[in-house]
Parts: C-alpha cells; sequence; structure tokens
C-alpha cells in the first residue's frame, strides 16, 4: 500500500552518512515536522543534519490527507474539556502562525496549494450536539466557523461547520522544497540511518547512535512520530491511532471543499490533482493499532461508501497513517521530562500534523535558538484530571492486550503454513511466534515486540505485524516500520 504522495513524489536528493560527524542539531525524522525545524534551525546559522530511518516522508507526512486547516474536526471541544478557553485560544493561535507561515513558505519556493472552505459535518443526531460544542469552542476562540445545513455532500446531514479560507496541498512537494532550502543553507539529510539511542556525553553534548557509527550535536531534536526514547515516558501518554485512505479517479461532479465526519466511523474528502488526473480522496476506518481483526475489511468499507455516494472510478491507491491521540488533548512539544537537557521531541499532533507539525518546529527552534516561543503557555506541561482519566483508561487497556495477547499466543500451537496474505501467531517451544506468508514466502519471526514485548497482531491489509500496546510496526519478514521500538523482530 503506497499513498498517492508518495508515489508521485519529486525527486528528494539525499546526502551520504559520515560517521563522527558534529553538529549544533541533529534531528531524527524527515517529515514536516523535522525539515521545518532543521530549516528554521539552520536560517538561524545553525549547522543542522537531519536522520531519517527510511525515505523522506516515509510515514506520517507520505501519508496524510495533508489539509492545512484550523478547522479541525471535534479538537477544538476535546481541548475545552480538558482545559480552559484559554488554552483552544493559544491552540489556535499556533496552529494559525503555522498555517501562515506554511503557505508563505511553498509561495516562496514556489509549492502549489489550494485555497478550500473547510467542513465538519453530522450524519446522526449525536454527531450534531458534538458539533454543537465544537462551534461553541470555535466561537470562543476566535474562529469564525459558520452553522448549516447546506452542504456538497450528496446526502443529508443533521448539521455543519464551515470555515472558509483554509487550504490543501501535495505534502511531498513541500517536504522537496524544505529539503532543498536545507541542503543550500549547508544542512545534511541522510536517508536509510536509524538512530538506536541517544545519550548525554561527558563534555555536555548529545551521542546520537546509529549502527553505522555516531554523531554529537549540541541538542537533538525527535521528531519520529511518536519519540523513540522510552525515558520520555511518551508511549504511556498517547494512543496510537491506524487510519485507511483511499484515492479515487473522479468520474464525475464532487464536493470541492475539504469534508470530516464527527460522527463514527469517521469519513474525510478532499481532491487532490495530480499528474493530469483529478482523485476524490477518502479517509475514514480508524482503529487503535493492532486491536482490529481483518483490517482489509476497513479498506473494502471506504471503498464500498466512496462509490456509493459519489461518481468514481475503481480507487487507484489505497493506504494507511499512523497518529498519536494525546491524554491532554494537546500535543506534546519541548525538552523531554526526564534526563532529557537539550534533547527535545515534539508527538501527539492528533491527526492534524501540517499545522501541528510547523507550530512544534516553531516552538523547538525558537528555544534552541535563544529566542521567545510564542508557543510557550502552550506547551507548558499541563495535567489535568481528564488528562489522568485518559492515560489511565488507556493504559488499563494496554494492560489487558498484553495479557489476551500472551495467552492467545501461547494457546495456539504451530500447524500448517497460513494462507496467502494471512498470518497468525503460534506457540513453537513455549514462546509465540509469528507466521505469515506473503508473496509465497512462509516467513516466521518471534511474536514479541522489542519495545515493551507487547504480542504482535497481524494486519491483513498491509501485510504487517502490529503491536497493539504502544503502536510500533514491523514488515512480514520483521524489519521494523515505525513505533517506539528502534529495532526489527527477532528470529523465531
Amino acid at each position: 500500500m503506497e499513498s498517492l504522495w508518495l508515489d508521485t513524489s519529486p525527486a528528494i536528493p539525499a546526502d551520504p552518512f559520515v560517521p563522527g560527524g558534529t553538529y549544533d542539531t541533529v534531528v531524527v525524522g524527515a517529515g514536516l515536522t523535522g525539515l521545518a525545524t532543521a530549516v528554521l534551525l539552520a536560517r538561524g546559522g545553525q549547522r543542522v543534519a537531519v536522520l531519517e530511518a527510511r525515505r523522506t516522508g516515509a510515514v506520517t507526512t507520505g501519508n496524510t490527507t495533508a489539509k492545512i486547516s484550523l478547522l479541525q474536526g471535534t479538537v477544538l471541544s476535546e481541548i475545552a474539556r480538558h482545559h480552559d478557553v484559554s488554552a483552544v485560544s493559544a491552540y489556535v493561535a499556533a496552529n494559525r502562525r503555522a498555517q501562515e507561515w506554511l503557505l508563505g513558505f511553498c509561495s516562496a519556493a514556489g509549492v502549489d496549494y489550494e485555497i478550500r472552505d473547510a467542513w465538519t459535518y453530522a450524519a446522526t443526531p449525536n454527531g450534531a450536539d458534538s458539533l454543537a460544542q465544537e462551534r461553541d469552542a470555535c466561537r470562543a476562540a476566535g474562529l469564525p466557523v459558520e452553522s448549516t445545513t447546506e452542504t456538497e455532500l450528496p446526502f443529508r446531514v443533521e448539521a455543519a461547520l464551515k470555515l472558509p479560507g483554509q487550504a490543501q496541498f501535495h505534502p511531498l512537494q513541500a517536504l522537496a522544497a524544505l529539503a532543498a532550502e536545507l541542503r543550500s543553507l549547508s544542512g545534511t539529510l541522510v536517508e536509510g540511518i536509524r538512530v538506536t539511542e541517544v545519550h548525554h556525553t561527558d563534555g555536555g553534548r548529545v551521542r546520537v547512535v546509529t549502527a553505522p557509527g555516531d554523531l554529537e550535536a549540541a541538542q537533538v531534536v525527535l521528531a519520529t512520530g511518536i519519540p523513540i526514547l522510552d525515558r520520555g515516558g511518551y508511549f504511556a501518554v498517547v494512543k496510537p491511532q491506524r487510519s485507511y485512505a483511499s484515492a479515487f479517479p473522479v468520474t464525475g461532479d464532487v464536493p470541492d471543499g475539504m469534508y470530516l465526519s464527527a460522527d463514527s466511523p469517521s469519513r474525510s474528502l478532499r481532491t487532490a490533482v495530480v499528474n493530469g488526473t483529478k482523485y476524490l480522496l477518502a479517509g475514514g476506518n480508524g482503529h487503535a493499532v493492532g486491536r482490529a481483526s481483518h483490517t482489509r475489511d476497513k479498506v473494502n468499507g471506504l471503498h464500498e461508501w466512496t462509490r456509493r455516494n459519489f461518481p468514481v472510478d475503481q480507487a487507484r491507491y489505497d493506504w494507511s497513517a499512523q497518529d498519536y491521540t494525546p491524554a491532554s488533548a494537546l500535543p506534546y512539544v519541548g525538552e523531554l521530562p526526564l534526563l532529557g537537557r537539550n534533547i527535545y521531541a515534539a508527538t501527539g499532533f492528533n491527526k492534524w500534523g501540517m499545522t501541528n507539525g510547523v507550530a512544534a518546529a516553531q516552538s523547538l527552534a525558537a528555544r534552541i535558538l535563544g529566542h521567545a516561543d510564542q508557543n510557550a503557555e502552550l506547551y507548558k506541561a499541563k495535567v489535568s484530571l481528564p488528562d489522568a482519566v485518559s492515560t489511565v483508561k488507556d493504559n488499563a487497556e494496554v494492560g489487558l492486550q498484553m495479557i489476551s495477547g500472551w495467552a492467545g499466543g501461547l494457546s495456539r500451537t504451530a500447524g500448517t503454513a497460513p494462507p496467502e496474505g494471512l498470518g497468525v501467531v503460534v506457540r513453537e517451544g513455549g514462546s509465540p511466534v509469528a507466521v505469515c506468508t506473503v508473496n509465497g514466502v512462509t516467513t516466521r519471526r518471534s511474536a514479541i515486540c522489542p519495545h515493551l514485548h507487547g504480542v504482535l497482531a497481524w494486519n491483513d491489509a498491509e501485510a504487517s505485524w502490529d503491536c497493539p500496546l504502544h503502536g510500533s510496526r514491523f514488515s512480514a519478514d520483521g524489519d521494523l516500520l515505525e513505533g517506539p521500538a528502534v529495532r526489527g523482530l527477532d528470529p523465531a
């Protein structure tokens, strides 16, 4: 499953890895957050290196729907439930500054974007109630949303919110422009190098550990979706979510706006014109990572809903994305809270990384360069009662997944190889073993996630092994794809 964006990405040159290099800042992760941070630091005169384990944009940014919007579903009312109106206003202000910066960058760099109306709609009475709360939160924060029941959608809605003047773009074109500016400022972008550890040296600097060799820097920024260092504790305060998207060639009139449902299962819509073909992008059917059986049904259900409602051809692209929902309802941005001096991280963008990722980059660059951080109050550590309740609930679910995973993995004995495209966890020698058959090859690996020892689940939509605890994911042959883990699966 490769996204429309990754398949049509412009070429993004990378640099060779030179072990032993020293930098002002090393950024881990070449998505939007990482590259925007690196560019801002390089503009400030720093010598910067960006290390990417796979290819530029390979994880979240390359699999987004790429909406640059301040109307974000029901996010603002969720923030209001956890905090106060000032937090909602600060969040909107940070996202507005990020939106202005990103669109200004695109204009200057020649990256096309399209201005569109953003919509959040509800097709049920319960969804309409949620929308009323979102309307109030938006207006309290100064967002001039319009409340209506008239939309471009081909079906009746109970309620809708509209915010004109938002934007959409091709995210890999933006990453290519950011990478080009970084390299023009003597920055370095390296692909295919996975960071496995970051620690302080006796001299007060930070060492970045990789298999081919180490680097040193004054600061390190972890821009990896979820930070790779457990001592930050982020894995316990964000919930990994998987969702799906498809791109359908358009055969008739479809909505021009960017739509998101307030109901469950979620539905996201936008258009894109790439290489002369107009597509309708439909997304949704999200679930906690590793906790849904037959994920292929999620993709098929998205196809069925889209083709039933809109004039489109069969899907030409299918893909999925991983996002992290924060317990606090606000992103976590700043130095690691434990032994994290000069080690920074950003996570918990809650599916809205196009603006939140840039806002985080602006905040981190300001702190590192010694400038005033306009987002300082927003990212100050806050723990409310709803945060605590969310954290306890999510970690209780993790505990249950740990128990049920081990119980299930030790109850099934090895038999015949699974059919093509399927994977199972069986008991071999008293340990859970992940067995799958992909492209006619049957592979056996340890079914134990190397992060915190959860038992993996098979994802038949993507032919991957996914951890239901904290969202690490592995290919059929055991290679690490993403998540807080820093290495692949052990042999069986």
